[in-house]
């Protein structure tokens, strides 16, 4: 606990590492902020149903990397993923198409091609998913939910939606190149951490009403829980010394 405390007066101490965890935190709340604010044209009153549907499921991994985003029908809702689809997308292509391989052999230039052409990737997913959120808005959600309806909220949202994640990304960079680095992996990061809490409450609740030994069960689950943060700490802190010999 002693040196927990002096690295944190360390780190006050510098001033540039001082101004990055401040723009990092400043990021970061942008980010929570923009989770809680809806589509325009929805009430948030009404947003029953859709929280019910991703409480568990494939939605609910969704809303989880999201950050809740998802289920707030939020300018958010679908999250830095399609970024991270299109990457995966990309790194692919440079493994068997020749043109990518080039760009990965050509240094900062190849570099810069290929993140453009990422973030044009990541539009046009975007321009599939948003409608595809929106549909089932519209199946989720009664028609009083809807202030607005017709093509035109349609177009619009899918212009926010798609603006929300690229805007996500641009957060990701700026942390990256102002704040403390990896910021994609931290946006995600912040994202499961925040829907965390809500979690494990929700898993207690339910081992509670389960008869036959439910809290037992909630106790060896948050244990397992533990020895797998335990084991993921020493997997990326763990070092082998290897002796290393020089000729004079």
């Amino acid at each position: 606990m002693k040196r927990f405390l002096e690295t944190l007066k360390n780190i006050y101490k510098i001033e540039d590492l001082r101004n990055r965890l401040g723009t990092t935190f400043l990021f970061i709340l942008v980010y929570r902020l923009g989770s809680y604010v809806s589509l325009p044209g929805i009430d948030p009153a009404q947003l029953g149903q859709l929280k019910n549907q991703t409480s568990d499921g494939l939605l609910g991994l969704l809303d989880m990397f999201s950050g809740g985003a998802f289920s707030n029908a939020s300018i958010f809702a679908l999250g830095i993923m399609p970024y991270i689809s299109a990457s995966i997308v990309i790194q692919l292509l440079g493994i068997a198409v020749p043109y990518f391989q080039r760009l990965q052999k050509e240094g900062e230039s190849g570099r810069r091609k290929i993140n453009q052409i990422t973030r044009i990737l990541t539009v046009l997913i975007l321009i599939f998913q948003a409608p595809a959120y929106l549909a089932n808005l519209h199946f989720q959600l009664p028609e009083s939910a809807f202030a607005v309806g017709g093509v035109g909220f349609t177009i619009s949202s899918t212009i926010i939606l798609t603006a929300g994640s690229m805007f996500i990304m641009w957060l990701g960079e700026r942390i990256t190149d102002k704040g403390i680095g990896n910021g994609i992996s931290l946006i995600i990061m912040i994202g499961i951490i925040a829907r965390l809490p809500f979690a494990v409450f929700a898993e207690f609740a339910s081992r509670i009403n389960q008869q036959g030994g439910g809290l037992v069960m909630f106790l060896v689950e948050f244990v397992l829980l533990f020895l797998v943060f335990v084991g993921t700490i020493l997997l990326v802190q763990g070092t082998r010394r290897i002796p290393v010999q020089y000729a004079k």
